[in-house]
C-alpha cells in the first residue's frame, strides 16, 4: 500500500509508521499542495488534515488513487463530485473527539460568561477593576443547540449539570434522548429567540452554509452570546460583526473562522497574493479576533492528547480495510 500522509508532525509520523510497517508511506507536515504531485504521482492512498484542499487538480495529479482518507470528521474540503467521478472512496473519522470538543465549548461559554480572559488581561496589567469584571450565572439560563448529533448532545449533557435549559434543533429528532436529557426540540426560529447562548454542532454543506446571517442575527435575543466549535462557513462573518457592532450580540466564542487558513498566512497576503477576497477574508477575521468581547481559539476544539490518538487510530483502521478489500467510514 502506497500512502502520502499531509499534515502530520513529528509524533504523528513516527505513531503511523510504527503501525503501518509494510506500507511504502510518504510524509509531508504541511497542506498538500499541486507542486507536490510529481512526488506522490504513484500514491494509492491519500491521508490529510483539514487545510488541505483536495479538489480536482489535486486529484486528477494523482492517477493512482483509490483512497482519500481525511483525519477529521468534517470532509468538506474534499471535492466529492471529483471523487466520485474517479471511483475514489473518501473516508472520515466519524467519532472521536465528542466529550472533547464539547468540553472546549464550555471552556470558550465560562470565558466569556465570567469574563475570565479579561480578568487575566486586567492581573496581567496590574490595574484590577472588579466592576468591569462582572459575569453571569449559567444555572437557569437556556441554551439553543444547533445539531444535536454526537457532540451536541454531549453539549446538552454538560449544559443540564449546570443546570441550564436546553433547546436543540436537529433534523433528525430522538424523543427518547430529548426525555432522558430533559432539553427541548424545537425549530430555529423559536431557538434563536429564547436562547441565552447559541452553539453550533453540525456539519458544513450546501444547505448549512451561512445558516446565521443578518436576519437570524436579528431574530436573537438581545444580548446573547453566540458558540461556533463546528465550521467558520456556517456563520455569515459580515453579520456577525454587524451583530456585534450593534450589540445584538454580548460576544461570540469562536474556535472556528471562515477562510480560517489565511492567518497562517496574513503576512504573504501583503506581498504574494492578489485575490481581493482573501485580503477581504483576511481583514475581517482580524476584525473579529481583536474584538475585547470575542474569545478565539485556532480550531483547537478538537486537540486532546486522547482525542489525537482516537483520530490516528481510526484512520490506520480506514487504511487498513481499504487494504484489506473492505472499506470502512465511508462518506463517498
Amino acid at each position: 500500500m502506497r500512502v502520502a500522509f499531509f499534515e502530520v508532525k513529528d509524533w504523528e509520523r513516527d505513531y503511523l509508521r510504527e503501525r503501518l510497517p509494510s506500507a511504502q508511506a510518504h510524509f509531508e507536515a504541511v497542506p498538500i499542495e499541486p507542486a507536490h504531485l510529481p512526488q506522490i504521482k504513484d500514491a494509492e492512498c491519500l491521508s490529510v488534515f483539514i487545510y488541505s484542499r483536495v479538489n480536482a487538480e489535486v486529484i486528477a495529479g494523482l492517477p493512482q488513487l483509490k483512497l482519500v482518507a481525511t483525519r477529521s470528521t468534517g470532509y468538506d474540503h474534499i471535492d466529492l463530485e471529483a471523487c466520485r467521478a474517479r471511483g475514489i472512496r473518501v473516508a472520515n473519522v466519524p467519532t472521536y473527539g465528542e466529550n472533547t470538543v464539547a468540553e472546549h465549548t464550555f471552556a470558550i461559554i465560562l470565558m466569556l460568561t465570567r469574563r475570565i480572559h479579561d480578568s487575566i488581561a486586567q492581573v496581567r496589567s496590574g490595574h484590577i477593576e472588579r466592576a468591569n469584571l462582572t459575569g453571569f450565572d449559567l444555572q437557569g439560563k437556556t441554551i439553543g443547540v444547533i445539531g444535536a448529533g454526537r457532540i451536541g448532545l454531549h453539549v446538552i449533557r454538560i449544559a443540564r449539570g449546570f443546570g441550564m435549559k436546553v433547546l436543540a434543533f436537529d433534523t433528525q429528532r430522538d424523543p427518547f434522548l430529548a426525555e432522558l436529557l430533559s432539553f427541548e426540540y424545537c425549530d430555529v426560529d423559536r431557538l434563536l429567540a429564547a436562547s441565552d447562548i447559541v452553539s453550533f454542532h453540525c456539519p458544513l454543506n450546501a444547505a448549512t452554509r451561512h445558516m446565521i446571517g443578518q436576519a437570524q442575527f436579528a431574530r436573537m435575543k438581545k444580548g446573547a452570546l453566540l458558540i461556533n466549535t463546528a465550521r467558520g462557513g456556517l456563520v455569515d462573518t459580515d453579520a456577525l460583526i454587524q451583530a456585534l457592532d450593534s450589540r445584538q450580540l454580548a460576544g461570540a466564542g469562536l474556535d472556528v473562522l471562515e477562510g480560517e487558513e489565511l492567518i497562517k498566512e496574513e503576512k504573504q497576503l501583503l506581498y504574494e497574493r492578489q485575490n481581493v477576497e482573501d485580503v477581504r477574508t483576511a481583514l475581517r477575521n482580524r476584525m473579529l479576533r481583536e474584538r475585547e468581547n470575542v474569545i478565539f481559539t485556532p480550531h483547537n476544539a478538537f486537540n486532546s492528547h486522547e482525542a489525537l490518538l482516537r483520530i490516528l487510530d481510526t484512520t490506520l483502521a480506514n487504511l487498513q480495510a481499504h487494504d484489506q478489500g473492505r472499506p470502512a467510514n465511508c462518506v463517498c
